[in-house]
């Protein structure tokens, strides 16, 4: 590890033991949609009312509903049957999923490229994630692709502190370590912070364990097997791994070397649904 990257990462986790790091915050509206949701007297009116206040939002949610990854016998054209269609935690989770796009722009080209694509990395991995979820599990897609959507979250505060510290936007190899060492402890603080559901809360670290053997298939296992499948055939070193070795596989029920159901285009769509 570089003088500088341990530096920078010795700091970050002084502040994170401190609670001395500010940890972004979900958009405006992902907070009064997540809000209503969770109130159990919340009528789908209300809640329509909520998203109704942004306009992009609700005509994303709109077109995802009407995409055949949710198959609706009938064309949905107004944020009310949208709503209705999807149920109360479903909408909430999409909403805020979505929302979170804008938090992934910054000031300077460096980080904003960055940022982008990190965003694209976890929209590929939500997406993939829904699709695995519906066809190898019985947990709920929306949980699965909010799961994918967060599990690089950690990402955000480092890319953040680079922002303010030009050494450190100077160079791209330290920031890199830095980020590849510290997103994982610094996305669960978040999610925590975020008051995520508890099936979520360790996605960042937990997918990243290639060795855990939990005994049901569960959130973490997905979004590994997502990330490494969108992984596949490049470089990166998780491509290199020996995926017959990994638990999460054989919990999906996924042979990695074996003929199976050709899910790609329904993928795609899901990724490209989200982006």
């Amino acid at each position: 590890m570089t003088d500088l990257a341990q530096r920078v990462q010795d700091e970050l986790i002084d502040a994170i033991n401190k609670d001395q790091l500010t940890l972004p915050t979900l958009p405006e509206i992902a907070l009064r949609v997540r809000e209503a949701a969770e109130d159990p007297n919340v009528s789908i009116p209300f809640l329509v009312k909520e998203i109704s206040n942004d306009a992009a939002l609700s005509a994303r949610l709109i077109k995802v509903v009407n995409s055949p990854l949710l198959r609706s016998r009938s064309e949905i054209t107004d944020l009310s049957m949208a709503v209705n269609r999807l149920g109360i935690t479903y909408t909430a989770n999409l909403a805020t999923g979505l929302a979170m796009q804008q938090m992934f722009q910054a000031t300077s080209d460096v980080i904003d490229r960055k940022m982008r694509e990190v965003w694209a990395r976890s929209t590929e991995v939500a997406g993939i994630s829904h699709v695995l979820c519906r066809h190898y599990t019985r947990l709920k897609p929306d949980q699965a692709t909010l799961a994918g959507l967060v599990h690089q979250i950690g990402v955000l505060p480092v890319l953040s502190y680079a922002e303010e510290n030009s050494q450190l936007l100077r160079d791209s190899i330290s920031l890199n370590l830095v980020i590849e060492r510290i997103h994982p402890v610094l996305g669960d603080k978040i999610l925590e912070a975020w008051d995520f559901p508890a099936p979520l809360l360790k996605v960042p670290s937990q997918h990243l364990d290639f060795t855990r053997n939990s005994a049901t298939a569960d959130y973490a296992d997905i979004v590994q097997v997502a990330m490494l499948h969108g992984l596949a055939g490049s470089e990166h070193p998780f491509a290199q791994m020996n995926w017959n070795q990994i638990p999460s596989f054989a919990k999906l029920g996924i042979n990695p070397l074996g003929e199976e159901e050709d899910l790609s285009a329904e993928m795609e769509a899901a990724t490209h649904l989200l982006g």
